[in-house]
């Protein structure tokens, strides 16, 4: 694929003009709970498994497996039993249209994604997209029509665990990643996203997004982190939205007999990626702020008695901040080349596989956000966002913003642990609603 190219400062998203109207009667309005729990709780069955770690269950559902596509398919029948639109674009984004009283005005639009980690639990994601069929259920319930039409989607490999790229869909949609570089993408076993775009029967001929771009973009998903439940906050403001730089490295070295060998004698592949990871993590500590994870790593040919003659690796890197995100990547580079130098050892391959710029999302949405949280009394607090979002690839395009729900169990996220309550995710869409509502007025 073409990764981004590097952008000079954070992105601060679009200027274009987008009012907020509060409205006090869909304050009056309110999402069913129930209803919204009950179908976390379904489609969270669908993909499950018990971790033996925590034995809990957890929730596998990789973008476009069989598993995927089941929960499309549930995803799908809740939209069409809500009497809405549902059309799919050619990367197998998902859209569930609501008309409004002026179907000329462009639509307000809510979601996230329903495709998973290997190991996740059932709100990542899907709170965001199932909350927003809730918005649009509430309205059925109490025979309201917006001014704008309003639009529930879910984009495809979010989180770009099978084909290595995150964001895949939205970014897509947006304009950001080429179509072809991304059906091109293949997964470990050289499934490409063609191939399983064609098996599912997932593309589809909707307009892409920076086509017939939305009105604003607002999406509600848990935390995925502490701070929140730290400091006591059933609900977050969230202002942007961190940049991440993800890698692919190989390096070589020589295949040779562990108990021959000196050490001193060694093309030692593992010991380079092993080096590296030590580096990288005290670089964290260098430049404040800054993530660092070495997600997958393997060597060959992986014998007890052999030492390794490759070694491959990924590597992730987030700040909020463009330039020291940028200052960490020169200085990544330069800890490659030391640590093959110390090991003796050969560059094969270094490959940027994702790259997005610090967002931050508009400021009209933000105020809204917070203003609706607390005109609902309820604990708030401003916050950027750690994780990537579909959110900040719709930024670039559309006013964006975000509402977080406070998480459980420390925050964890990407794992069975994951965790939120009833009545915060309750609280969380409520404020969606409110939200939508105010920017639906023409």
């Amino acid at each position: 694929m073409s990764a981004e190219k590097t952008p000079a400062e954070t992105r601060r998203g679009v200027e274009n003009q987008v009012s907020f109207k509060h409205q006090s009667e869909f304050s009056s309005l309110k999402i069913n709970g129930e209803r919204l729990w009950s179908r976390l709780g379904e489609l969270g069955e669908i993909g499950s498994y018990m971790d033996e770690r925590t034995a809990m269950q957890g929730v596998r559902r990789l973008a476009l497996t069989d598993s995927e596509i089941e929960g499309r398919n549930l995803v799908v029948k809740w939209m069409l039993d809500q009497n809405l639109t549902v059309t799919i674009d050619p990367i197998g984004n998902v859209y569930a249209r609501r008309k409004g009283r002026d179907e000329t005005l462009a639509p307000v639009m809510m979601g996230s994604h329903i495709d998973s980690v290997g190991t996740a639990g059932r709100f990542d994601g899907c709170l965001g997209v199932i909350g927003g069929l809730e918005v649009l259920a509430t309205l059925d319930d109490n025979n309201v029509t917006t001014d704008r039409p309003l639009v529930v989607a879910f984009f495809t490999d979010e989180e770009g665990v099978r084909f290595g790229t995150d964001m895949l869909g939205s970014a897509t949609a947006v304009g950001r990643l080429p179509l072809e570089d991304a059906l091109s993408l293949k997964d470990r076993d050289g499934v490409s996203v063609a191939d399983e775009l064609a098996r599912h029967n997932q593309s589809g001929d909707a307009p892409w997004l920076f086509e017939e771009k939305p009105h604003a973009y607002v999406e509600c998903h848990i935390e995925q982190g502490p701070v929140l439940l730290t400091e006591n906050y059933q609900l977050g403001v969230v202002t942007g939205v961190q940049g991440i730089s993800w890698w692919r490295i190989k390096i070589g070295g020589a295949a040779a007999h562990a108990g021959c060998t000196p050490m001193s004698s060694r093309r030692d592949s593992g010991l380079a990626l092993s080096l590296m990871r030590t580096e990288m993590h005290k670089l964290t500590e260098r430049i404040p702020g800054l993530l660092c994870n070495f997600g997958l790593l393997s060597t060959t040919p992986g014998l007890t008695n052999v030492i390794p003659d490759t070694a491959s690796g990924t590597i992730d890197l987030r700040h909020p901040d463009e330039a020291q995100l940028q200052e960490a990547e020169r200085q990544m580079r330069e800890i490659i080349a030391e640590s093959l130098d110390a090991a003796s050892c050969e560059l094969i391959e270094l490959v940027q596989t994702a790259r997005t710029a610090p967002v931050l999302f508009h400021e009209e949405i933000v105020n809204a956000v917070e203003s609706e949280i607390r005109r609902n009394g309820v604990p708030t607090r401003r916050i950027v966002s750690g994780a990537g979002h579909d959110a900040q690839e719709l930024a670039s395009i559309v006013p964006s913003g975000m509402v977080f729900v406070r998480g459980q169990n420390d925050g964890v996220s990407h794992s069975p642990r994951e965790l939120s309550t009833l009545e915060d995710c309750q609280a969380g869409v409520q404020v969606t609603l409110q939200v939508v509502c105010g920017l639906s007025v023409a």
